[in-house]
């Protein structure tokens, strides 16, 4: 059995799949320990993604609850306000596409709770080989691209900062989720880069992981922004 931990799912206009997702989520949770915790994030969408959530939450054999953000925040506000708000030693946050699959908790929950390292996160570059249905190829270039330029512009030595399957030891990790500022889809470098400065024991780990289609990220727009924001963190 899984030491207990606080799982926390961001969803924006996430209508036709967030309700499998949570369902799935919480089967698995109740499965691994009963005491795990499920958060679900519904930041400002204007679809049903909150009434679906909500509904399928009501029905938990474990805790678990929805908040709001709203207006739209961004997806890193959503993950700060989830991991801020759970009650778990350790947090997870994940996709509501469900990339990388929920067998994979164990990867990064294990070398926290054993008391290794305080953040451990999901790689699709250490190991190719676990991708099942890669990205398109233009978007798979962009992002070995954005990870080249991370490295050379924060120093941090991993090669996948966006995948998203992260946890955190949450009593060393609450000061640089307090201090972070970046909304957008940066935010996993902006906590990256805060932990590396304090000291923080990180660990990049191969997952399993598969494209589905339905990313909010709009390739050219949103690149352009986590590239200024990430520029913009050499100067904290």
């Amino acid at each position: 059995m899984l030491p207990s931990f606080s799982v926390v799912i961001p969803a924006f206009n996430e209508a036709s799949r967030i309700g499998q997702t949570v369902r799935a989520t919480l089967d698995y949770l109740q499965e691994v320990n009963p005491r795990n915790e499920l958060i679900v994030v519904n930041d400002g969408s204007t679809d049903a993604t909150g009434t679906i959530a909500r509904e399928v939450l009501s029905g938990a054999k474990i805790p678990a609850r929805l908040l709001e953000n709203f207006p739209n925040r961004g997806k890193g506000a959503a993950v700060r306000t989830g991991l801020l708000a759970a009650q778990k030693a350790i947090g997870l946050f994940f996709d509501a596409d469900l990339s990388t699959p929920l067998e994979e908790t164990p990867k990064v929950i294990d070398p926290i709770a054993s008391g290794k390292f305080d953040i451990a996160f999901g790689s699709r570059s250490l190991d190719r080989s676990l991708i099942g249905h890669h990205q398109p190829w233009r978007r798979e270039q962009g992002g070995r691209v954005f990870n080249l330029l991370v490295r050379v512009a924060t120093g941090l030595p991993f090669w996948d900062t966006q995948c998203g399957f992260k946890a955190f030891r949450l009593d060393v990790c609450r000061p640089i989720l307090e201090a972070a500022r970046i909304d957008g889809f940066a935010f996993d470098v902006e906590l990256l880069y805060l932990a590396q400065r304090v000291g923080l024991r990180l660990r990049e780990i191969p997952v399993r992981w598969n494209h589905h289609e339905g990313s909010k990220v709009q390739f050219v727009h949103d690149s352009l922004r986590m590239l200024r924001e990430v520029v913009a963190l050499r100067r904290l």
